[in-house]
């Protein structure tokens, strides 16, 4: 669409007597343009995906009563402080199967409620994509995905409601508890949502972590497509920034391979890589500096009486 809207300036100049090449000031208002009308779009699918993630009832707990949120002490529309969240409305497995039927309902269920998708209480914090796995190692995952990840801050933690589809239960824990349960078997996390785990034992409190979502809100976010690599005796996701990671377009749609040990693959400098030895254990290995004043997880690994 800006793309044709700069044609379109084009043709305007050149009927206008405008010889090319054009004139600098034109040909940055060009630019000046593109680049507002990608920001736009990049800000309206944020909101889309947003109240999406609302709307899917994975996030249940975000409505909020109608009118304007009190901006925050930094000027933004988020709180300084983490917020509360409303009650489940009545007949919520009802409504969970309209708005499953169709999505319009979300807004009867809106004005239902006189509330509004708290969308401001969502922040931005990593997006993930599927890695490739080949046909001997796909394990039936042969559906890929393009994953957002949000965070929100509550002070307490909400009341949950299992669907026994999207939501079949819920277990509020810290860093470390999780990270315990994972490896006693108790439930199982993908590399993704272990690594994020990680990233989040580096606040000492909640009121840490979101002063930290305040001072980066406007940063944005990096999008990862881990690439696999089969070692001797486990398997390594490789994460941008890793001396080992591939951009080639060419090698993100296969499954790297190497006969060396995941020991002997820790001979470097540049690491950023989840290692998988077990379906509940993994090890982390992070040595570069994170973008977007975002932070990485601290090194992590596997307890050697787990391997």
């Amino acid at each position: 669409m800006w793309e044709s809207g700069t044609q379109m300036l084009q043709m305007l100049c050149s009927s206008r007597g405008f010889m090319h090449p054009q004139p600098p000031h034109l040909f940055f208002l060009q630019r000046r343009l593109v680049e507002r009308g990608r920001r736009i779009i990049a800000e309206h699918l944020k909101i889309k995906f947003k109240i999406g993630a609302c709307r899917t009832f994975k996030m249940v707990p975000l409505l909020r009563p109608r009118g304007p949120r009190p901006a925050g002490a930094r000027g933004g529309a988020a709180p300084d402080q983490p917020g509360r969240s409303l009650e489940p409305p009545p007949g919520l497995a009802d409504w969970r199967a309209s708005v499953r039927r169709d999505a319009r309902d979300f807004l009867w269920l809106c004005a239902h409620l006189d509330c509004t998708p708290d969308i401001w209480a969502l922040y931005d914090w990593s997006v993930w994509l599927t890695p490739f796995f080949s046909q001997a190692h796909s394990h039936n995952r042969s559906r890929r995905f393009d994953t957002a990840f949000y965070l929100c801050c509550l002070r307490e933690p909400p009341l949950v409601c299992p669907d026994s589809a999207e939501v079949v239960g819920s277990q509020w824990s810290s860093p470390s508890e999780a990270t315990r349960s994972l490896i006693s078997k108790e439930f199982w996390l993908p590399p993704p949502q272990f690594y994020e785990i990680r990233r989040l034992e580096n606040f000492a409190s909640l009121s840490d972590l979101h002063i930290f979502c305040l001072d980066r809100a406007l940063e944005g976010v990096e999008r990862w497509l881990p690439i696999s690599l089969l070692t001797a005796d486990g398997v390594v996701q490789l994460l941008p920034g890793d001396e080992l990671y591939l951009k080639d377009s060419d090698f993100l749609e296969k499954v790297l391979s190497t006969e060396k040990s995941i020991e002997v693959m820790r001979e470097g400098k540049k690491f950023r890589r989840i290692v998988i030895h077990s379906r509940h254990l993994y090890s982390l290995h992070v040595t570069i500096q994170p973008q977007y004043k975002h932070i990485y997880p601290k090194n992590y690994m596997a307890s050697k009486s787990h391997l």
